[in-house]
């Protein structure tokens, strides 16, 4: 749907801003299944596996993709993480022999939605993830090749740029670090139990937690797509209500074809689907909201 990227239906984003790790030692998997919610042995040289870092309290320290580069595994978060995500997993390192070197002003990322992919530089490396709630792939460049590989995309894709990408995972209900994903969330509030959390592969930290959640099917809370039932925009941080009662906040809004939409975490009780809420807004005025499934319906691809 996005204006940046024309009429065009298939579209890349430069992801080069994110935090970009290199974990490498003989002790490496043993320890990064100690630490991430996701088997790493699934990752591989073309795969890309997403996972969770959590505090012992099973709540979030951060939200990553991985995947094999040799000897190695490549680590990338949002760029939000640049102050955190290295010494949170170094602080772990007892006597494990393991490595993490920060190569973020060193390797640039592209991510490419659709088939086949264009022809790019032979020094790129190819990945497939999904980022956005459909297959994608990214390609990891050096830094001084971006512009060359950035010219080369362009010639058959549309690009959508930070503005575009930010509608269109909210249209797609995916969660972003300081928006969706803060240390105070646990990983199946946000809807990544199915893409993020391996039950079967043994303890990490934090797992506990995320174990008896399983067992007992409760949640306090839950990421849940809303749509504004009057067309008023909807304001992020704005807290949701049932009549005098406090259920929850919006984390992200914006406008998706002709409809304003926003993600929120809603409280047990008040989050099924057509569950009627109100919030306020920028000029307090009452605002009523459904709750609808996401991706949201009548959303277009960019």
């Amino acid at each position: 749907m996005m204006a940046q990227c024309g009429s065009r239906d298939r579209v890349f984003f430069d992801l080069s801003t994110r935090v970009k790790l290199r974990l490498s030692g003989a002790d490496l998997l043993r320890f990064l299944n100690g630490q991430l919610t996701n088997d790493v042995r699934k990752a591989s040289e073309t795969m890309a596996l997403e996972a969770c870092v959590l505090s012992a309290k099973g709540k979030m320290d951060a939200h990553l993709f991985l995947h094999v580069n040799g000897d190695s595994l490549l680590l990338d978060g949002d760029p939000a993480l640049q102050s955190t995500l290295q010494s949170r997993l170094e602080r772990y390192i007892i006597a494990d022999d393991v490595a993490i070197e920060d190569l973020t002003a060193q390797l640039s990322i592209f991510h490419v939605l659709g088939e086949p992919l264009p022809r790019i530089s032979d020094t790129a490396r190819v990945v497939s993830v999904d980022r956005f709630g459909l297959g994608g792939h990214d390609i990891w460049i050096d830094v001084a090749k971006r512009e060359q590989v950035a010219g080369e995309l362009s010639k058959t894709l549309g690009f959508c740029n930070e503005s575009c990408a930010e509608i269109f995972r909210i249209e797609q209900g995916i969660p972003r670090w300081g928006r969706e994903l803060t240390s105070e969330i646990i990983p199946v509030e946000a809807d990544l139990e199915a893409r993020c959390i391996d039950y079967e592969k043994g303890c990490y930290v934090g797992q506990e937690i995320i174990s008896r959640m399983k067992m007992s099917g409760q949640r306090n809370k839950q990421l849940c797509g809303l749509i504004s039932l009057d067309g008023v925009p909807l304001v992020p941080g704005v807290r949701l209500t049932v009549g005098a009662k406090d259920v929850g906040w919006i984390t992200s809004a914006t406008r998706s074809v002709d409809r304003e939409i926003a993600l929120g975490y809603v409280k047990r009780g008040f989050n099924s689907v057509g569950s009627k809420l109100q919030a306020s807004s920028a000029d307090n005025a009452a605002v009523p909201i459904e709750v609808v499934r996401f991706p949201f319906s009548g959303s277009r691809q960019p």
